[in-house]
């Protein structure tokens, strides 16, 4: 492989007849392999026509003529003509139905349907509506707004104030379906030494959520500067406090210092031995 100069970039176009995600998630899982490479990325949805085609292929060589180097294009699109005529811009064009359908209609013998916009539409109602209901739920639950139907939650998410519960929350909901309680252990709850009463008769569901002091600190601080919220004392105190409490009750815990919302979430998924629903 021959030596990278020292700043790197290229053009990606992500081109969708539909919304775009596939594209933009199977993609940006290539390009993160490329630590190196600064990608200028630009996502190109609901081409679904000849004309919007034309167009974007239009844009693609225009990029290719005036920076020297082809873009790459990830394409989702499905309509066999529609991903002939993106393969002709000059362009790496990564045509990921075009690359896996055939193999797969090959091995199993049947046609596949060729339908745009089956991975992020409503080809599911009752599953669909089911993930809007699952992502209500999760923000009328968030940061302990209410304890309301709290039996019907699958997961509740406990631990200091901006250790990640909320995003943890929705991504589970959002992403997964799954209803989603999560509620903030405070210094109130510290001196007391117990978990918030409301929560006590779901401890089977509890899942708590731990940080390290430097890094809340460091995001507190951000929030509410100069303040004994962010105060370095009190994110040691509560920290070590939340960890005990967790230890004294049986609660399995996550360090989130280092770990991603996805990977947070899906450890979650695995030890609540939960069905992760794929929308």
């Amino acid at each position: 492989m021959p030596d990278l100069p020292h700043s790197v970039s290229r053009y990606v176009f992500f081109i969708s007849d539909r919304t775009g995600i596939t594209a933009e998630m199977l993609g940006n899982s290539l390009l993160t392999q490329f630590d190196a490479v600064t990608f200028k990325r630009e996502t190109i949805p609901y081409v679904d026509t000849p004309e919007k085609l034309a167009a974007a292929v239009e844009r693609v060589n225009a990029i290719s003529a005036n920076g020297g180097q082809r873009p790459i294009v990830v394409s989702s699109l499905v309509d066999e003509d529609l991903s002939k005529q993106v393969r002709q811009a000059n362009a790496l064009v990564l045509d990921f139905f075009h690359r896996f359908i055939a193999p797969i209609e090959q091995e199993i013998g049947v046609e596949s349907n060729h339908a745009a916009g089956r991975s992020h539409g409503i080809s599911n109602s009752h599953e669909y509506f089911a993930r809007i209901e699952a992502v209500n739920f999760t923000l009328a639950h968030d940061d302990g707004a209410s304890t309301k139907e709290l039996e019907r939650a699958q997961v509740i998410l406990v631990g200091v104030s901006r250790c990640g519960k909320t995003p943890t929350s929705l991504y589970l909901a959002l992403q997964f379906g799954i209803r989603c309680a999560n509620f903030p252990l405070t210094p109130d709850d510290f001196e007391r030494g117990r978990l918030p009463e409301s929560i006590m008769p779901f401890k089977q569901k509890l899942y708590g959520l731990t940080i390290a002091p430097d890094r809340l600190q460091s995001i507190r601080n951000e929030r509410r500067p100069n303040s004994n919220y962010s105060d370095m004392k009190n994110c040691l105190w509560e920290t070590a406090s939340a960890e005990q409490m967790m230890q004294r009750y049986g609660i399995m815990s996550f360090d989130t210092t280092v770990k991603s919302i996805e990977e947070i979430a899906t450890t979650i998924l695995m030890k609540a031995n939960l069905v992760r629903h794929v929308y």
